[in-house]
């Protein structure tokens, strides 16, 4: 596997980790919500909004990449 097949792994690997997390985030951001802690709930919810812009930054490195093959 060359490195740029490898990176393109990677980046489908990283995107789907964080939609998982994120997805998690939102989900314990609901709760914390629903046991009245909604500091913390701002605060997980942010987290996940971070990893949402992380996947778009991943998706267009990933989209440059297969422009380039």
């Amino acid at each position: 596997m060359d490195e740029p097949e490898k990176l393109r792994h990677l980046l489908e690997h990283w995107i789907e980790h964080n939609e998982e997390h994120r997805k998690e985030f939102h989900d314990w951001a609901t709760k914390a919500k629903g046991f009245g802690d909604a500091a913390v709930s701002n605060d997980i919810q942010k987290a996940a909004e971070h990893l949402e812009e992380a996947n778009k930054s991943l998706s267009s490195a990933s989209d440059k990449l297969a422009a380039g093959d």
